[in-house]
Parts: structure tokens; sequence; C-alpha cells
């Protein structure tokens, strides 16, 4: 069986740096310092993580529910002005890994809820036979839990299943999964260690495209 596990959030969505000038914009406005530098340590992880990582920097009794319901507000607003952007050559890889018959799943730190709903937005649903979100797991990425998940939900042996990631977590997560991790670099640039355990990085979806083609001819060759 052919089957891929998608990130989302700086992989198919540009959606990491709405998510960050949310989280900054919301701050600024109640004096809180540091979160550009904060904000990068939360990348890849659930809504339980960043909720630890928040409170180590800004102290236990920091509102984080409330927080993080105005940068949500934020966010949202911020696509409805600007529109939903997509990384490049999001259509043309979906389109192609469809049309020969792979299984296609995503594995996100991000609310279900909110999953579903960008996928809707973007048109690009339908593609994918397996969604897993943020709150549905224990143990968020670096973990494998939701990858191992993902693998198991599109019914793929995580040795023989591609894992498209943008951040360190993502990485980490899909290789102890036991997976074939891509890196696409979004926010985060590569790392001694994301080359160690990347299979290949790339720079964009449409280099995922060319090197999966190639994969198949030399798999037939």
């Amino acid at each position: 069986m052919k089957a891929v596990v998608f990130d989302m959030d700086g992989v198919l969505f540009d959606t990491e740096r709405v998510c960050m000038e949310s989280w900054v914009n919301v701050a600024e406005r109640h004096g809180m310092q540091g979160m550009r530098e904060v904000f990068p340590l939360c990348i890849g992880r659930n809504m339980a993580d960043d909720e630890r990582i928040i409170k180590e920097h800004y102290g236990e009794d920091f509102d984080y529910a409330g927080y993080r319901k105005e940068t949500s507000k934020e966010f949202w607003e911020i696509i409805e002005k600007n529109g939903l952007p997509q990384k490049k050559g999001v259509k043309e890889l979906l389109s192609f890994l469809a049309a020969d018959g792979w299984r296609i799943g995503l594995a996100s730190s991000t609310k279900r809820a909110s999953i579903l709903s960008l996928l809707e937005s973007a048109g690009i649903r339908e593609y994918f036979s397996y969604i897993i979100g943020g709150e549905e797991i224990e143990h968020s990425k670096p973990e494998p839990e939701i990858y191992l998940k993902a693998c198991e939900g599109l019914g793929a042996k995580p040795e023989e299943t591609i894992a498209i990631e943008d951040s360190y977590n993502g990485i980490r997560s899909a290789s102890r999964a036991g997976m074939i991790p891509v890196m696409v670099p979004d926010m985060l640039p590569p790392t001694p260690e994301m080359e160690q355990l990347s299979c290949v990085i790339l720079s964009d979806l449409l280099e995922v495209l060319t090197w999966i083609k190639e994969r198949e001819d030399k798999s037939i060759g």
C-alpha cells in the first residue's frame, strides 16, 4: 500500500506565520515580552504542551485559556481579512497522490475542528481518508503516538509510510514512529539533527511531488 501522512500548519498552509502574528499581537497588547522567542518552542506541539511552555515563561498563574481564546479570535480575523495562505504545490501534490492510488492522512497538533475548517475552506478536505488532531492523543509530537495512530487509521505500515513535516518535533515524531520522514522547512531551518533524521529535505511540495515520482520510477525499474 502507498501511504502518506501530512502535517498541516507550515506544510499545507502558511498558517504558522499567521499564528505567530496573532500570538505576538495579543502578547504585545497585554505587555508580555519575548513572545517571538517563545512561540517557536510551541511549533509542532498540542495545546497541553503549549500551555506548559507558556506557563514556564509567564508564570503558573497565567490565564492561558483566556490568552488562547484571544489569539484564536485574532488568528481567524487575519485569515478572514487576508485569506487562507496555501503552500506552493498543495493542489498539485494532492491531486497526483489521489489519482495514483495513495492513501492520504493528516496528523496535526491543531484541534480537529480547526483542521476541518481550514481544509474545507481550502477545498481539499476530500483528499484525506484519515485525520487526527492534537486533542485526540495523550502525548504530542515529538512523541510518535499521533503518527502511529495515523498509520493505523490508514491501515498502513509505518516503515512504508511517508510523513511530510516542517517542524523539528514533527520530524522527531515521524522518525520515532519508524516512518519515512520528509522535511519541507518552513519557519525553522534544517539542522544537523534534522538532516540525520529526515530521509530527504526538500524546499516545497512540488519538489516532494518530483521526489515521489522518482521513487516510484525506481521501484518499478
